[in-house]
This record gives structure tokens, C-alpha cells and sequence, in this order.
């Protein structure tokens, strides 16, 4: 006999229900809003004929998250600039013991990948996101999405295929990202462009979004020479009161500097072959608001 009451049940599968939501959005106040609604239909459900609550709390999630994609895209919404996700803080703690399965996980959130994401329809990206992400069987998903078990194993495999082509592949040594991370940033403050251009790969490309509220490149800048400069540049600016803080987000380590005690910006790298091939600014400060408190 159990006494769990439905909020228990609830708040117990709440992380995986905001993974699957903020995977399929890339926003983190969409994904709240989603796992809200689908909290509004557990309370309302009869949950006498629910046999499996994470189950059926993931369907309810994952076809509330497939909704607002399509309005979403329907509204066709112009965007200033590059897009990027919304920074997610992403500390799985103990929570996710397996060094694989993290892995898996952090992948299934980093930037690279997300931003691929945006380029499937909304079904495709549900099952990129219930497959590679959390594991499901194709015959769950089938059940999920009122799908074919063979639909969806072919949705899957165009899914898996297009990410597969259009992300680049990067190392995951959590240590080296660190270590680079931390150096990247010093000489950046510094201006230091010697010591950039020993960090950057030739093919470097850095990828700045600003949503047109706050100043970033509006355009990616690719090569060490041009995106050491830009650094240079920008660090010679200045922030007033700066300060920053190291952050585990996206699945990595991730630098947020503050003005004040008001996000200024999130500074994310990725690694390969002990260089760094991508640099990630994000500066909309309406992506930057759920990091306030971080």
C-alpha cells in the first residue's frame, strides 16, 4: 500500500519531465510552462487507471512540448542574430552515478546538438530526444506519439542520421574543458591574444547570441585570427563591477559573468584534439534570467 501522494509522485519524476521538455524546447521558461500544464493534467487525471506514472507523465510532457514546437514554428518568429539555446543548469550531482549514462546525457544537452535539433520537425526531435537522451524502446515511443513501431524506428534513424551530420564531434573530458575553460577566460580578460591564438584551432568559430538586446557579433565569426581579435577587443571594453562564477551548464563547464549581481553573459567552449573549435556568448538577458540565482 502506498501513501505517496500525487505530488509526490509528481515532484519525483519532475527532473526527467523538465530534461525532456527544455531538450525538445531549448528554453527553459517553455519547458517550465510545459511541465506545469502536464502537473495540471496529473492532478486531474484518474490516476486509478495509470498504471505507470513515469510513463505516462513523459507522454503527457513530450506531446504538450511537441504542441508549443509547432506554434513556435508556425508563428515563424524572426530571431536578430545567431540562436542559441537557453543556458540550463545541468549538475546531475549523484543523481546519474553511471559515467556512461551521464555522458549520454550531457551530449543530449550541449549546444552543439541542440542547436542541430532545431532543424528537425517537432515529431523527429520528440524522438531523437526520447530515444538517444533517455533510452526509451521504439515501441514505447510508438505508444507515446500514437505511431507505428516501424515509423517511429524510421523517424529515429533520419533523426539520428541529420544530427550525426550536422554536429561536429568534440571530446568530453570534463578535466581538459575545465582547464582550457579557465585558461580561455584568463586571457581573454587579460587581452591577451598570444595566448588565444595557442588555444584556438585555425577553424575556430565563435557563435554569439544577443536576440538584438545586447551587444554581440551578429553574425558567427570563424578563424583564431578574427575571433581572437574580437575577444581582445570586447575585453577592452570592459564590464562594469565584473565578477564571474564557473557553472556546470549544457552538460559542461561554462563561465557566467555578472555585472553586479546581473548576468552579463555565458561563455561556453568546446574541445578537440586540445584546442578549442567552438566559442559559445550568449548575451539575451532574457536567456540569462533563471541564472540570476546560480
Amino acid at each position: 500500500m502506498t501513501t505517496d501522494t500525487p505530488t509526490d509522485v509528481f515532484e519525483e519524476h519532475r527532473p526527467v519531465l523538465m530534461g525532456v521538455a527544455y531538450r525538445m524546447l531549448g528554453r527553459v521558461a517553455d519547458a517550465e510552462d510545459v511541465v506545469q500544464e502536464a502537473w495540471l493534467r496529473w492532478s486531474a487525471a484518474d490516476r486509478a487507471e495509470v498504471r505507470e506514472p513515469r510513463a505516462y507523465l513523459v507522454r503527457v510532457t513530450t506531446r504538450l512540448a511537441i504542441d508549443r514546437l509547432r506554434q513556435v514554428k508556425a508563428r515563424g518568429e524572426a530571431y536578430v542574430g545567431p540562436w542559441l539555446p537557453e543556458p540550463y543548469a545541468t549538475d546531475f550531482g549523484d543523481t546519474v552515478p553511471d559515467t556512461a549514462e551521464r555522458a549520454v546525457l550531457a551530449d543530449s544537452v550541449s549546444l552543439a546538438v541542440l542547436v542541430v535539433l532545431e532543424s528537425l520537425s517537432p515529431v523527429e526531435r520528440a524522438v531523437f530526444v526520447l530515444r538517444e537522451a533517455f533510452g526509451y524502446p521504439h515501441a514505447d515511443i510508438a505508444a507515446m506519439l500514437d505511431r507505428s513501431e516501424p515509423a517511429v524506428r524510421q523517424l529515429a534513424g533520419r533523426a539520428r542520421k541529420h544530427v550525426d551530420e550536422g554536429r561536429p564531434r568534440y571530446e568530453v573530458d570534463p578535466a581538459q574543458r575545465r582547464e582550457l575553460t579557465e585558461r580561455f577566460l584568463a586571457a581573454a580578460a587579460e587581452g591577451d591574444l598570444a595566448g588565444l591564438m595557442e588555444m584556438l584551432a585555425p577553424d575556430v568559430r565563435l557563435i554569439g547570441d544577443s536576440g538584438g538586446k545586447s551587444k554581440a557579433p551578429l553574425r558567427i565569426l570563424e578563424t583564431a585570427d578574427n575571433v581572437g581579435r574580437f575577444l581582445v577587443a570586447v575585453a577592452g571594453k570592459g564590464i562594469p563591477e565584473m565578477s564571474f562564477r564557473f557553472l556546470e551548464l549544457n552538460g559542461g563547464p561554462a563561465v557566467l559573468i555578472l555585472s553586479g549581481d546581473t548576468p552579463d553573459s555565458v561563455f561556453q567552449v568546446d574541445v578537440s584534439a586540445g584546442r578549442i573549435r567552438s566559442v559559445y556568448i550568449v548575451r539575451n538577458p532574457d536567456k540569462l534570467r533563471s541564472l540570476a540565482s546560480a
